[in-house]
Order: C-alpha cells, then sequence, then structure tokens
C-alpha cells in the first residue's frame, strides 16, 4: 500500500488532547464527530481522534496516574475502557465508536504510545501469532520519559514484528483511519526510536486498510527527513504546542527550517491548534479550563502560518462551544484552497520584525504572507514584490484572505499595515 495515497494532501481535523488531556469520553468524541460533520465537513475536515490513554479507566486530566491497571485483552494488546467508552463491551473495541464516526461521512483516528504494555511484560502474557511473550520482546531499558504505561519493543526478538502486526491488524478491524504514535520521532532520553518506527510502518502495510501514520512528539531531527518522509504522513517538528506567544513565535523559526519537505503524502507537523475552548481537563501548557489565550491577531498569524506551510491542521477546542469568529477561521475558503492546492511554500523575507512567507499555486497565481512578529503595535510595510521572488507583470490584484479586502498596490509595491503579533495573508491572481 503506497502510504502518499492515504494523505495525499495534509489531514484536517480535531483531537481531544488540547481540552481533555487523557480523560475523554465517548460521549464527548460523538459530540465533537457530530459538530464536525454538521459545520465543519463541507470544508474539508474530516478526521477525529482519541488522543491518549483511551485503555485507562480512571484517567481524570492530562496528568497521568503513574503504574495503573490498563485495559487489556489476551494477547497484551490495550483496549478501550468500557466505563468511557461504553459501546467498547464485549470485546468490540472502537469498532462501534469508528462506525458512528464513518456513518458521519468522517474518519477516525487514535493515539497509541510505541511499544507494549509494562503490565504485559511484566506478566509475560501471550501474543497473537507467536509462541513469543510480551516479556520475551519488551525492551525494558526503552522508557518513555513522561509516562508510566510502555516499555519499548526490540525489534532483535522474535516475535516483535508479529505483535505490531497483530496490534494494527485489531486496529484495521475496528476501522481506524489514523493513528498518532507517541514517544517515537524524538525523545528526551534517546534518538529517534527508528526500528520501531518502521515496524509500525510495516503492520499499516501488512494491515490492509489504509492509515495515516503520525509520529509525536518533536522537535523530529530534520537530518531524518527522509526516513520519516519514508515511513510515515505526518511527524512533528515541535513538542507540545500551546496558546503563548513565544511558542508561536519559534514556529517560524521551526517551519523555516523543513521548508520544502511538504508533499504529497508527508506532512510536517505544527502540531495541533489550540483555538476556541480548552484546558477542559487538560491542565498542560501552564494553563486550565480557559478559552485560547492567542489575541485574535495571533490567531490569525497561527492559522496563516501552518496554511501556508501546510501542516495538518488538527484543531483541539471543544468544537460545540466555538464562537462565530473560532468558526470563521475555520471556514474561509480561500485560506483552506491555499491549504490544500499551493505548493513551495518558503519564507523569502526576515527584516527585524517583518517576516514574509511565498506560495505559489498551480494557475499560476501566488500567496503571500506579511507577519510582524514584533511588539510594536503597527508594522507599516511597503514591499516591493520582486523582493520575494514575484515578478510584478505576473501578479496583477490581489485579495487579503481574512478581510476580504482588496490589496493597496502602488505599481509593484504591496502597501499595508500590520498589527502586532499578526499578519496580512494575500492571493495574488
Amino acid at each position: 500500500m503506497n502510504h502518499i495515497l492515504v494523505a495525499p494532501t495534509p489531514p484536517l481535523g480535531w483531537n481531544s488532547w488540547d481540552c481533555y488531556g487523557a480523560a475523554v469520553t465517548e460521549s464527548e468524541i460523538r459530540g465533537n464527530a457530530e459538530y464536525m460533520a454538521a459545520h465543519l465537513k463541507e470544508y474539508g475536515w474530516s478526521y477525529i481522534t482519541v488522543d491518549i490513554q483511551w485503555y485507562e479507566p480512571f484517567a481524570i486530566s492530562s496528568q497521568y496516574r503513574p503504574f495503573v491497571p490498563l485495559i487489556m485483552d489476551e494477547y497484551s494488546r490495550l483496549m478501550p475502557a468500557e466505563n468511557r467508552f461504553p459501546s467498547a463491551a464485549d470485546g468490540q473495541g472502537f469498532k462501534p465508536l469508528a462506525d458512528y464516526v464513518h456513518s458521519l461521512g468522517l474518519k477516525f483516528g487514535i493515539h497509541i504510545m510505541r511499544g507494549i504494555p509494562r503490565q504485559a511484560a511484566h506478566a509475560g502474557t501471550a501474543l497473537l501469532g507467536t509462541n513469543a511473550t510480551a516479556r520475551d520482546i519488551a525492551h525494558t531499558n526503552s522508557i518513555c520519559p513522561w509516562n508510566t504505561d510502555m516499555y519499548g519493543v526490540d525489534h532483535n526478538k522474535e516475535g516483535a514484528q508479529t505483535y505490531y502486526d497483530s496490534l494494527f491488524e485489531l486496529y484495521a478491524s475496528w476501522g481506524v483511519d489514523l493513528v498518532k504514535v507517541d514517544d517515537i520521532a524524538a525523545s528526551r532520553l534517546y534518538d529517534t526510536h527508528q526500528p520501531e518506527i518502521q515496524m509500525i510502518s510495516q503492520a499499516i502495510q501488512r494491515a490492509g486498510r489504509p492509515m495515516v501514520l503520525s509520529l509525536s512528539p518533536g522537535p523530529a531531527p530534520v537530518e531524518y527527513a527522509e526516513f520519516f518522509a519514508e515511513q510515515a504522513n505526518m511527524w512533528r517538528i515541535t513538542d507540545d504546542f500551546w496558546d503563548r506567544w513565544p511558542l508561536l513565535l519559534d514556529m517560524f523559526d521551526r517551519c523555516r527550517t523543513w521548508q520544502g519537505m511538504p508533499r504529497e503524502g508527508c506532512w510536517p507537523d505544527c502540531d495541533m491548534l489550540p483555538l476556541g475552548h480548552i484546558g477542559i481537563r487538560s491542565v498542560d501548557g501552564g494553563g486550565a479550563d480557559r478559552w485560547t489565550r492567542f489575541t485574535k491577531d495571533e490567531q490569525l498569524t497561527m492559522m496563516s502560518l501552518w496554511s501556508i506551510f501546510r501542516s495538518p491542521l488538527i484543531l483541539g477546542g471543544e468544537l460545540r462551544d466555538n464562537d462565530d469568529w473560532t468558526l470563521s477561521l475555520l471556514t474561509n475558503r480561500e485560506v483552506l484552497r491555499m491549504h490544500l492546492e499551493s505548493y513551495g511554500a518558503r519564507e523569502a523575507l526576515r527584516q527585524g520584525d517583518l517576516i514574509v512567507w511565498t506560495a505559489s499555486h498551480a494557475d499560476g497565481s501566488a500567496y503571500v504572507a506579511v507577519f510582524n512578529v514584533g511588539e510594536e503595535q503597527e508594522l507599516p510595510v511597503e514591499l516591493k514584490l520582486e523582493t520575494v521572488g514575484f515578478s510584478p507583470n505576473v501578479l496583477s490584484g490581489g485579495t487579503e484572505l481574512w478581510s476580504g479586502q482588496a490589496a493597496r498596490m502602488e505599481g509593484n509595491i504591496l502597501r499595508t499595515d500590520v498589527p502586532s503579533h499578526g499578519v496580512r495573508l494575500y492571493h495574488f491572481a
């Protein structure tokens, strides 16, 4: 199965982490899926993903309870906690929930940690398709620094690949469309876990169901860019991203580092969009239950950078609480068209507080994003289009995509005022 065909364009979706941490419930997944189907699907949004620890019955927030019993089947595979996901009863796993998400015309994703449950290794439980046990394949000194659920899998051990094959065979039977694998792209203790990425990629191929493979956390090392492109569809280029300006400012450097890499099937991932109502049961990011701390200008900056760079767009807020402003960020057809169809995004200019990104479209038009990363109230900009790589006789009328206003042109000079932490995003036909 050609993994490029699984994600020919950057995935658009929602993930439960930013608002519910490890504690999301089935009713919350269904409710957000229903909102997406009603309000966002027509704009291309499609993935609904259950984030970490759906197998932990008593998870209460984004703070993990260490060394607690996890729900597991007889073959060392974690299963949804039925008290949180009632439709998983009688060994059905996520199939009923995935079926419901599919019935809405959407796609279903799950988060997993790399490796095998520590409780399986300690008990020496069975693996499907091999006489090896969980204890035999566990790499007990390959651990996650921030979560106690798993040991790594030793790729040299007999039964290691068979275990991963059994996992993804199970996920295929559930109808999973995206798997976000954590503690694998970057690590505070080790290098990128390349052998496990390869085992997982192979297991997806063997499972026979198209699944987007998303790797976390970041920052993924850019020197492994081609490896990531061969094995996965998305990989995080940052650690967890939250609603704080210094983190957003930092993303300009990260996107510049990875520019030229986004292409069919291969999407460097700027992480989730902490928009709207977040932190409901997630206490990460230095906050609790809150509306996003980003100003409206910062929200426009984030959406513009993610979109012109062509990062996956994964929403983090409780969708059912969206206000008109938040919904407008997610349903701007011209911005979404840029995200879907543009190519060649690059940082074309960086001068003091001014950063300019450009991209092209196959129809000959061009996109120009003018950012003010400074603390001053407004930045007056006079931009010669030649200085960012565009011949003035190629581009005629321009439109600012967030406001719909015509670009102010004087000959080949674009004139605008950009607010602090803000952006002007233009399409020149």
